[in-house]
This record gives C-alpha cells, structure tokens and sequence, in this order.
C-alpha cells in the first residue's frame, strides 16, 4: 500500500476522520443497545409512536370522543381568593364570629403564630339567577351570568404555600419540572390555528410581575419544548422580534427560514422523530407566520366602543385585565387551544393573598376583574362561542374563616376553595361538593386537583388516564396515578 492512500482525504460526508470514527462508534454502539432492547421488550415500533407527531407536532388532531369544547380560557385568581367571601355563603361563620375554632391546627395555614377566632365575612351576599346561588357583593356583573357558571365548592390541595400549590393546581404535581394543562391540552389535540401560538398566558400588567414559580406554572416540563405556554409582555411588543428586521425583506427571511429548515431536517431520522428538533423547526415556522397575523390578532382597538364598554376598557381600574379578556375571545376566536390569563403578581397583597385587610384586598382586585369576565361570558355567548370554549375561574387555594392575627385578614387553606367552569360543556347553574358550615374544609364530594384535571381533559374531549408521554422509562399523565371525572358538572 502507498503511503499517500493512508492520508487520503475523508469522504465529502464527514468534515474529518474524527467526525467518520464518531459516527462509526455511535452506529456500532447503537446496534448493540437495540438488541438489548428489544429483548426487555422497550424497543420502539411504529405503532408506538403517538399519531401526527412527525414534521409538524401542533398540527390538529381528532380527541379522544366527541365533545363540545375545542378551547379554553383559565382566569387564574393568584394568591388564593377566599372561598367564604366569593362564593361559598356560611350563615353560620356570621353566627359564630369572634369565637375560637376549637380543635383547629394552627400548622393549617402559612403563619402558625398568627392565628385568630372565626371571622365572619365582611361582604354581603344575595341570591342571583333562577339558580339562587348566593353571590358575594364583590361581584355584581358576574353574578347576572350564575345560571352559565357550574360551581364546585369541595375543592382541596396538598400545600398551603403559594409556589407548590401553583405547581400543583397548573401541572398536577407540587414540585416543579411537569408539564401544565395547557401543555398537555396541546399535545392530545394540537392547534386549530396555524398562524398563532397554541397556547397563550397573559400575567399581571401593572408591574407586579409573575406569580410564584413564574414560567415553571406554564412550562412543557419534559414534554417537547413546542407545547409550552408562549406568554404576552405587559408592557410594549407583546412578543419580542414580532416585527421583521427593516432591512429584510420578506423574501430573504423566507429564504433564511428555508435554509435552516433544510439543515435541521438532516439532522432527522426518516423513521423516527426527534421531537426537539422537530419542536425548533415548527417554532421557526410559526415565529414567521406570527408576524403576520399576531399583530391583528391581538389589536383590540379594531373592536367596537360597545365590545370596549363591555369587557371595563372604558375604566381605568378594569381596563388592563379587560384588555387581557378581550385577546383571549379574538385569540380562541381564531383557533387558539388554550388562553390562561393571571390576576395578581408575586408579592402578597399584590395578588388575592389577603392576609392582612381583607376587604381592601379582594375589594380591589374584584373591581380589576369581575366587569371584564362578565364581559368575557356575555361576549362568549352571544357570539356563539361559549359552548366550544371552557371558562374557569379560581385560584390555587382558598383561604382561612379565622382572622389572622394582626390584621383584618385571612391566611392560607388548602382543605376547601371554590372552581367554577362555564361553557364547553358544562352544565350552568349546578353547585357541586360542599364544605363544613363555617366553609374550613371540603365534606361533601370532595374535588381533588386531580379530579379536577381529569374533568378539564374529559371536557376537551381527552381521556386522562389514555394521555400519556413516554419519559424516564415511565408512562407520565397529567393526573399521575389519580382522578376522577366530576360527571356532575358535565352537560
């Protein structure tokens, strides 16, 4: 053999004999790791893999059964709104108001030297609706729409603080790293729109930031990183680079987007997907298509001064969360999955964690979001959409009927808050569950966080215990190993 043929050099496919040995090594390995698994049985088949997850994994596909639902909106009350003072009237709190809750463990709530005799509510309630359901005088627009709303009042979680019971209420689980409902909700159905995100969030815009755990309560957690929550800045361009570059033109960007689209796609094995890469492939795509019809999508000034009047955008106490109701109808208007909208940022008071003054508390954020939901179900409504989109309000916890000492406040209570859900199929004016008589812990049919996801998914039309992603070896689901469908709220 010449000397000159062992420095020949490599083959136009590899860019050095290191890069054609690594291949190699990888190919040889693989070969071995496949024998052994498919001898424990682990290999995977094409049946194994889950439908319409190849080049495009948002692309629509069919639920589980038939079902109203093809959305949903979650106005999530951060903080903890107390139950006792929204929706959940205790005529018997009133009567017994200033006593000792006997037997009560002060390790309950968050602040354990802080505990104080019963309060009654400050708030007066009354009977609304042909249903009769008792309405806090917190919310005099919401409570015209009662007879759409199915109550459940038995609803308890695992934690009594903020950032563990947000995991929770939004992934299932009380630590972080788990995908949230919205993610979930995506990856079984896909998106009906091509063009927008399919799940949006929307937080607090008076600058009192994200809630607790931030972007972990809408994350994808070890789902592929594409069915993650794309959320919309308070202030300024609601998405970054949501407007071209003014030196490109529309044609070098599409030739840019081709090129990188072509290159990853190598990198893509015809016969199985690699689901992140296929994710950053779609989120190019999309980035592209958004910046044409976001910016439509999310202009609220081509509504009408009535649809503004509707929703509070003609006052200033009610109109930045109005403003956030109003994208979620155009957004689910136009093919959206899923919209979760956050009343209240990080810090206590300045969310629904009345610890300290109660009434001032729920009194101000009432007024920042009761006149634009109410908006939000009568424009739901007359336009047609409410029976294809879920409504749901509530927070990640209810709060204590004893005062905190200190204060005029409540504290934390993860044995009993209240969740209603309108639209998508449910069944308007029905009160499910039951709390004991001073409104302390749920007693009858009591609703878990994962009952309560087993019924969103039911509602969209998913089976939960059949969603299910493949990671560490382990068939995940949103409800873990748990829940059950709360078939009395059902339509």
């Amino acid at each position: 053999m010449q000397l000159s043929n062992l420095f020949a050099p490599p083959h136009p496919r590899f860019a050095s004999r290191r890069e054609f040995l690594r291949h190699c090594g990888n190919g040889f390995g693989l070969i071995g790791l496949a024998s052994l698994l498919e001898s424990e049985g682990l290999a995977a088949t094409p049946n194994s893999v889950p439908a319409g997850r190849g080049p495009d994994p948002l692309a629509p596909r069919p639920p589980h059964f038939a079902t109203k639902a093809r959305s949903v909106i979650w106005l999530f009350m951060n903080g903890g709104p107390s139950q006792v003072d929204t929706w959940d009237y205790k005529p018997e709190l009133a009567r017994r108001d200033g006593q000792e809750l006997e037997g009560f463990d002060r390790n309950t709530g968050f602040f354990t030297e802080q505990v104080g005799p019963l309060m009654k509510s400050p708030f007066k309630f009354a009977q609304r609706g042909q249903s009769g359901a008792w309405v806090s005088e917190l919310f005099p627009n919401l409570g015209e729409h009662v007879d759409r709303m199915a109550f459940i009042h038995s609803c308890w979680t695992e934690s009594n603080n903020h950032s563990p019971a947000l995991f929770m209420i939004n992934t299932g689980m009380a630590r972080m790293g788990f995908p949230c409902v919205g993610s979930w909700v995506t990856y079984g159905l896909g998106s009906e729109s091509r063009d927008l995100p399919a799940f949006v969030v929307m937080y607090d815009t008076l600058n009192r930031g994200l809630p607790k755990g931030q972007a972990l309560n809408w994350g994808a957690g070890f789902l592929p990183s594409v069915f993650q929550g794309t959320a919309l800045k308070p202030q300024g361009l609601p998405i970054e680079d949501l407007v071209r570059p003014a030196d490109l033109t529309d044609v070098e960007q599409r030739a840019q987007l081709d090129l990188v689209r072509s290159l990853n796609r190598r990198r893509l094995s015809p016969s199985a997907a690699d689901s992140e890469l296929a994710a950053r492939v779609e989120s190019f795509e999309l980035a592209y298509r958004m910046q044409m019809a976001a910016p439509e999508a999310l202009d609220v000034d081509r509504e009408t001064a009535t649809t503004h009047a509707l929703y509070g955008l003609n006052n200033p106490k009610s109109a930045p969360f109005g403003r956030q109701c109003l994208i979620a109808r155009r957004l689910v208007e136009r093919g959206v999955r899923c919209v979760q909208i956050y009343s209240g940022g990080m810090e206590n008071e300045r969310s629904w964690d009345g610890h300290q003054n109660i009434v001032d508390n729920h009194t101000g954020f009432a007024a920042e979001t009761e006149k634009p939901i109410a908006g939000l179900l009568g424009d739901l409504a007359a336009r047609g959409l409410l029976d294809s989109t879920l409504v749901i309000w509530g927070g990640e916890f209810g709060r204590l009927p004893i005062v905190q000492k200190g204060g005029t406040g409540r504290d934390h209570n993860p044995h009993a808050f209240t969740v209603w859900m309108a639209g998508g199929g449910t069944r308007g004016g029905v009160h499910h569950g039951a709390t004991d008589e001073i409104g302390h812990k749920a007693v009858e049919n009591r609703v878990s966080v994962n009952d309560l996801h087993a019924t969103i998914l039911h509602l969209m039309g998913l089976d939960h215990v059949r969603l299910t992603y493949r990671y560490n070896g382990r068939d995940f689901r949103l409800t873990d190993v748990a829940g059950n469908v709360v078939r009395e709220v059902l339509g």
